[in-house]
């Protein structure tokens, strides 16, 4: 099965192997995730273009990797409530949501609450009025981490936290004020969790995407992969936190303050800033601009807070 684009699609269903099948589109992959042979399924699509087809994998009772944030935002209690009914596994795949996972493997008996750290990004240390003028390259200058423009962008603005408090909040079943976001430049500790005891748990390791992949693929199990560098305690540089400056980031800010309001709400902003972050790297938007497009759109947005699926794509629809 390849997917491609509906203009390729003809002439490569010509050209194809006997026994090779051309699919393209939303169809295509939510034929693919479904499929019976299918037993793993990294729902990676960016946004929520791939919102269906992880609910598809999860209705068919796959193993779902789950590293697109959106699935969550939009769909986070159908997606929830069909991980129960099917029996499917939901295994985090970002890094900070891999890490509570993995502290959690103990159990979740006391648990006070997690922390999600984030690195700054690349403007940690710029103040906001000095904003105005950053470029879609300078925005996507992620200090530790090579990845998409979208998620690039989503980091710079802080966007991605935001969105990632909401995912852990039905991940893990937690309410607002058990999750915490810190400052941790290092992107070394990529989360923590604290139990009533006051004992803290944390997972650590160098910025590299293939370990939360690759644990995701094995587990419970730990396979072994010279490929990973190992953190070293000694040679790498301190590890420094600081708090969430308030007004640093008005869309982090912003996000979660939407995110709390439940139903419809959180498609609405996580659609809207698909869009303006689209606009931003086409040179059509300025950087603090992202936010202002985010709010004006949410000013005008009539919820619905027990949402269909249908009523969630029509929401995201309205909101683009």
């Amino acid at each position: 099965a390849v997917l491609i684009d509906p203009d390729a699609a003809e002439s490569l269903r010509k050209t194809a192997p006997e026994g090779v099948t051309v699919l393209f589109g939303e169809n295509a992959l939510i034929e693919i995730a479904s499929h019976k042979e299918v037993d793993y399924v990294m729902a990676a699509v960016v946004g929520s273009a791939g919102m269906e087809s992880t609910l598809a994998a999860v209705d068919a009772g796959k193993r779902v990797m789950l590293a697109n944030k959106e699935s969550l935002v939009l769909a986070g209690d159908l997606l929830i409530n069909a991980t129960k009914k099917s029996g499917a596994e939901l295994i985090p795949v970002d890094s900070e949501h891999s890490a509570i996972f993995q502290c959690l493997q103990g159990g979740t008996d006391g648990l006070k609450k997690i922390q999600l750290t984030a690195s700054g990004g690349p403007f940690l240390k710029t103040p906001i009025h000095e904003l105005k003028h950053v470029t879609p390259e300078q925005a996507c200058q992620h200090p530790n981490w090579t990845m998409g423009e979208k998620i690039s962008v989503d980091s710079a603005t802080m966007m991605n936290k935001g969105l990632e408090v909401i995912e852990a909040n039905f991940l893990f079943g937690l309410s607002s004020n058990q999750i915490e976001v810190v400052i941790h430049p290092q992107s070394m500790i990529h989360s923590m969790v604290e139990f009533k005891d006051r004992s803290v748990k944390a997972q650590l390791s160098p910025p590299d995407m293939r370990l939360p992949i690759q644990y995701a693929l094995f587990y419970p199990d730990r396979h072994s992969n010279e490929s990973l560098v190992s953190y070293d305690p000694v040679a790498s540089s301190p590890l420094t936190f600081e708090p969430m400056e308030p007004g640093k980031y008005p869309s982090f800010e912003f996000v979660l303050s939407v995110g709390k309001r439940g139903g419809t709400w959180p498609a609405v902003v996580a659609a809207a800033d698909e869009v303006a972050v689209d606009l931003f790297l086409q040179g059509q938007l300025r950087f603090l601009e992202i936010q202002q497009i985010l709010k004006n759109v949410v000013d005008r947005h009539q919820p619905i807070m027990t949402p269909s699926l249908e009523q969630i794509i029509a929401t995201d629809t309205w909101a683009r």
